[in-house]
């Protein structure tokens, strides 16, 4: 991280031009609907925090080369153990004929699926930030990028690993044991240099993409010692394949793993579709209906636990499309097996130019272990944020 830091500072002190500044600065109230489950645990049931996110981007070369910075911090001084700085985006692009160059810190999103994102690999989870895989740490990298009737193929070298964030020891969603500092199963550590590629196009009403991964796995499992439990890194390689299919109102989505290194070599999947129905009743809304199945084969003695072994997820997505540009996404992951369940809320309505006022749930329950779900299903939570951008 430091490193990152020291390439961001070079980078402004780049050409003279304008900086382009955009950002946010966000309160967020996040309530806890039950007492915690281990006696250790902080019983505060409403844990404010602030956040902070800008974006400064600079062009010149007649646009062919851009500098970004994207920092991002969070502080509450609650005990909550959300407080953390990151740099999510730090890099230099230049843009050629045909091809294109990122060198520096950045993220990168692959993949199709509402319920999981099975391919996309390259930046690691910030889980003190959320639970549901959607806040990315900033990944140092170097990027070649090809484009053409071929579609685009795309090279990354990534040279340095950067762990997964832990809640803190007693925190809630931190689980009933501390985790302490990680170790990998290759000698060059978090040094280890992986590499990435992936091949995508649009062919007719197919996306289609297809990637290749080598190199230290962003899960980790977590392998008991002592009093606690230590996050180990394995090294793996994944084939990836993800898949939209576009049929009038129907999205017909599919995500999918062939991976080695976690033990035996496993393969996982996400199949469903999304069904949109517009202007409804009239009204100018649109709702949209999303059903996806979710199969994993890993060996959960072996490999990192999941949630996603065999489970159904039934969501809607309502846009209003009236002036605040309100929108609602609701979705249950339910285990065939073991009836656990994840609830996920999220609302939001802008007012104004400027501000953005949301509503975000997690509701868990049930699970069996190893299920990762057993460790927090009093964890449950309701958030409420209001947004200034600038």
């Amino acid at each position: 991280m430091r490193r990152a830091l020291i390439a961001a500072a070079l980078l402004a002190a780049g050409p003279a031009s304008a900086w382009e500044i955009t950002g946010a600065i966000e309160a967020e109230l996040r309530g806890f609907t039950q007492s915690p489950a281990f006696a250790f645990q902080d019983d505060t049931r409403l844990q404010p925090s602030l956040s902070f996110s800008a974006r400064l981007t600079q062009d010149w070369n007649g646009g062919a080369d851009r500098l970004v910075i994207a920092p991002f911090l969070r502080w509450g001084n609650n005990g909550d153990g959300r407080d953390h700085v990151d740099l999510r985006e730090a890099y230099w692009l230049h843009q050629g004929d045909g091809w294109s160059v990122t060198v520096g810190v950045d993220k990168v999103f692959w993949g199709v699926t509402e319920s999981r994102h099975l391919v996309d690999i390259i930046n690691q989870d910030d889980a003190i930030e959320d639970i549901d895989g959607e806040d990315k740490l900033g990944q140092p990298m170097a990027n070649l990028s090809l484009y053409g009737a071929f579609g685009a193929l795309e090279f990354y070298v990534l040279p340095r690993f950067r762990p997964r964030p832990f809640a803190d020891f007693g925190a809630r969603l931190g689980g009933p044991l501390p985790v302490g500092d990680p170790v990998y199963s290759d000698p060059d550590g978090e040094n280890n240099i992986d590499y990435a590629l992936r091949w995508s196009n649009s062919i007719g009403s197919v996306d289609l993409g297809l990637s290749y991964f080598n190199g230290t796995a962003r899960e980790p499992v977590l392998v008991p010692a002592g009093a606690g439990l230590v996050p180990r890194y394995d090294q793996i390689s994944q084939v990836g394949l993800d898949l939209q299919y576009t049929a009038g109102a129907w999205l017909w989505k599919l995500e999918a793993i062939s991976r080695e290194g976690h033990g035996p070599r496993f393969q996982a999947a996400v199949a469903g579709f999304e069904w949109t129905l517009s202007d409804l009743g009239g009204s100018g809304a649109d709702l949209g209906l999303i059903a996806e199945w979710n199969y994993d084969g890993r060996d959960q003695t072996l490999a990192p636990a999941t949630i996603y072994d065999e489970d159904l997820f039934l969501g809607a997505r309502i846009a209003l499309n009236d002036i605040g540009d309100t929108s609602l996404l609701a979705g249950v992951l339910i285990d065939s097996q073991t009836d656990a369940r994840v609830l996920s809320v999220e609302a939001q309505r802008r007012f104004g130019d400027n501000w953005l006022l949301g509503v975000e749930g997690r509701f868990l329950s049930g699970g069996v272990a190893p299920d990762p779900i057993t460790a927090i299903n009093r964890d449950d939570f309701v958030a409420l944020t209001l947004r200034r951008s600038f």
